[in-house]
């Protein structure tokens, strides 16, 4: 790597344009924010899903990711239920709206990412995919 700064710019810049194309997209075919499309997979997954466990998940601050649940819960995409485990906490589940959304908004983001993805070799997505995951683990420290 020649010069950080330009490594660390293009990196920021790249992310920038692909998170606002497929925003993009998922708002005019979906009326769905790619960021509410991620927490509607991680609402979606195995298991409970409490606010703290998104948070974690896309290293976002609970009072954010806290308002972006009420967002989606004005939209009918989620409700919050009862910790059995935890009165402090809790459970985010979707609705039968959430789970269509997310059914419907899914293949969308899937073509989007794979046409564009599709532009790199192979082993190219392959050695970003293996280098951000060590990046990750870097900046987890």
């Amino acid at each position: 790597m020649a010069d950080p700064f330009v490594f660390f710019t293009a990196l920021v810049r790249v992310e920038t344009r692909l998170w606002n194309v497929i925003d993009a997209r998922l708002r005019a075919e979906h009326d769905l924010p790619v960021g509410s499309l991620q927490f509607l997979r991680l609402m979606s997954g195995p298991g409970p899903c409490r606010v703290q466990d998104i948070s974690c998940a896309l290293d976002l601050t609970v009072g954010a990711t806290s308002k972006a649940v009420d967002r989606l819960e004005a939209r009918g995409f989620c409700e919050r239920q009862a910790n059995p485990d935890d009165r402090r906490s809790s459970l985010l589940v979707l609705t039968t709206a959430g789970r269509e959304k997310l059914a419907a908004a899914t293949p969308t983001f899937d073509a989007a990412m794979t046409r564009l993805l599709a532009a790199l070799p192979a082993d190219a997505v392959a050695g970003l995919e293996r280098g951000l995951e060590v990046l990750e683990r870097e900046l987890d420290g």
